[in-house]
């Protein structure tokens, strides 16, 4: 029964999370329409994607007790596609200077990712230390981006306009960390459930 639950409640956060990914694109309809990224950042889909890469990563058998974790796995390699579809679009329309950043930040990350992957598969020999190496850098993947709205809400602040933060992205973002922690929780996996723990979304919401 316990583990039928938290199967559910893992479909029901790829769910929210497929939403969750799938909100900017009427953000990126409009870049492709307009051919300007306009004040728009990149810092959010950038921060998503190395959570998306992490937790792909997390809940793969290499780290995971064989597919414990399957939920993960399918909605964050989604995610993945999602995202890069994002910033490729993004550095279409950057200007030269914005390209830059994007692409040294991501190369950044990239090597994080790596690294982590390296680790776990090579020096650690146990399920356990690997979720433990893994999980804790997904938790500082998974702050960046549950955080990440933060460059914006100065902004959302000033101009008393949410059109850079839209409601939808916020609404879903907290429903879906708000499943991944029960599914983190059902599971006794700290690592899923801490790293899901989202009020900077609710604040949007109540902006």
């Amino acid at each position: 029964m316990g583990d039928r639950l938290r199967l559910a409640v893992g479909m029901m956060g790829n769910a929210a999370s497929l939403l969750l990914y799938a909100a900017p694109v009427l953000t990126f309809f409009r870049v492709i329409r307009k051919k300007s990224i306009e004040k728009f950042s990149c810092v959010p889909y950038i921060c998503a994607l190395s959570n998306c890469l992490l937790y792909t990563w997390y809940g793969l058998p290499v780290v995971s007790c064989k597919w414990e974790n399957f939920p993960l796995v399918t909605i964050n390699g989604l995610g993945i596609l999602l995202e890069s579809s994002f910033i490729i679009i993004y550095l279409v329309f950057a200007e030269t200077r914005g390209k830059i950043k994007v692409g040294v930040t991501l190369l950044l990350v990239l090597l994080i990712v790596s690294i982590t992957a390296g680790v776990s598969s090579f020096a650690l020999r146990d399920h356990h230390s690997r979720k433990v190496l893994t999980g804790s850098v997904s938790l500082v993947g998974s702050v960046g981006m549950y955080g990440s709205p933060l460059v914006v809400m100065k902004q959302v602040i000033q101009t008393k306009s949410v059109e850079f933060m839209p409601f939808y992205l916020s609404f879903f973002s907290f429903l879906s960390s708000s499943l991944w922690l029960v599914y983190g929780l059902l599971g006794r996996d700290l690592f899923v459930a801490v790293c899901m723990i989202n009020p900077c979304h609710l604040t949007f919401i109540l902006l």
